[in-house]
């Protein structure tokens, strides 16, 4: 089924509404409603509980629809709302879930810095003082005829918070109808990420986890292997993620021949080509990740060059970030950080 695909509602036609004072939405017989309910993938962080004024649990009365229980569904919503029919006919969360409520970015981040840091401190109603997006250029998917692009097989290669990325390309082809192959790799099942949302979407989700607490046991590279040698042929591969795991994909996917297209964004500061902290070689070419890419031919990429870049802010965005979990108290007493300096 295609979750993304919503069921239409039936309604009177224009002609016959026009000499009557019906209701001119009919709503949904029983089937359909059983239909459109089978949608809901019920996310592990309910959006839609979140965005209703009262808290009502949306994904249990789903459950019970889909299930044809009725009245179970009543009874669902009675619990939080006087007005139970109400609330059915007009509640507009599915839109919470489906991402497509206008005017509304939602923002994957890690605490690793003081920005970061900042940023998870705050709360309902507090404001970024600007927000600019998107940048740089777009996938060269958009480019390709549709048709062409269905008849080749995809493989995503998605990284901790490179998840995020990945999962609005992997969906835009699933719009499109073009079922691409995702893995998913974390350090551990507690930081990993957008799992019920990315299966949604990717023809086949594969989890791998590097301690081995969930899914498949080992790194991302592990899993590409195993794929090929089960007999899965692909024509390209994108993988986004931290550094150290798009050069040893890259590596990997160079021996295998399979072209690879990876994600810089990792290297970018100021994302508009103003400090050129971002300053990489592709080929015999210096490129800009941020106006040039993010993406570019991985294995063309100097990775090692890339990498040591990466390093040029890690000690000042160490004392920020100290500075900003302790405040006054970070004096640099100890010597090895240089904060008193």
């Amino acid at each position: 089924m295609d979750v993304l695909k919503k069921t239409p509602v039936r309604e009177q036609d224009p002609k016959v509404r026009a000499t009557n004072f019906e209701e001119v939405c009919l709503g949904y017989n029983r089937e359909e409603a059983m239909e459109e309910a089978s949608r809901c993938i019920n996310c592990k962080n309910a959006q839609c509980i979140k965005g209703c004024p009262v808290s009502i649990n949306i994904p249990g009365f789903i459950e019970k629809v889909k299930n044809g229980d009725v009245e179970g569904a009543y009874q669902v919503i009675s619990e939080s709302s006087a007005l139970p029919a109400v609330c059915g006919r007009v509640c507009p969360q599915e839109s919470q879930c489906e991402g497509k409520e206008k005017g509304t970015v939602t923002i994957v981040f890690q605490i690793v810095g003081a920005g970061t840091q900042y940023m998870s401190s705050l709360k309902a109603g507090d404001a970024f003082h600007d927000f600019v997006g998107p940048l740089g250029c777009p996938s060269e998917f958009v480019k390709e005829n549709i048709e062409e692009l269905k008849k080749k097989s995809i493989l995503f290669v998605a990284g901790g918070v490179g998840t995020a990325p990945v999962y609005p390309q992997v969906k835009w082809l699933h719009e499109h109808g073009v079922a691409a192959d995702v893995i998913v790799g974390a350090k551990t099942k507690d930081i990993l990420i957008l799992e019920d949302e990315m299966k949604a979407v990717a023809g086949n989700l594969y989890v791998t986890t590097d301690d081995g607490s969930y899914g498949r046991s080992g790194m991302v590279t592990q899993t590409i292997t195993d794929l090929i040698n089960e007999g899965k042929h692909y024509d390209v591969c994108v993988a986004i993620g931290p550094m150290i795991m798009m050069k040893f994909v890259c590596k990997l996917t160079k021996e295998l021949n399979l072209p690879t297209v990876v994600s810089l964004n990792p290297i970018m500061v100021d994302g508009t080509g103003m400090c050129g902290a971002c300053r990489v070689t592709i080929g015999d070419e210096v490129k800009f990740a941020c106006v040039d890419g993010p993406e570019f031919d991985g294995h063309l990429v100097n990775f090692d060059e890339a990498m040591q870049r990466q390093q040029i802010y890690k000690t000042a965005e160490g004392r920020a970030y100290l500075k900003a979990k302790e405040g006054d108290t970070h004096h640099g007493g100890c010597g090895n950080c240089g904060g008193d300096k």
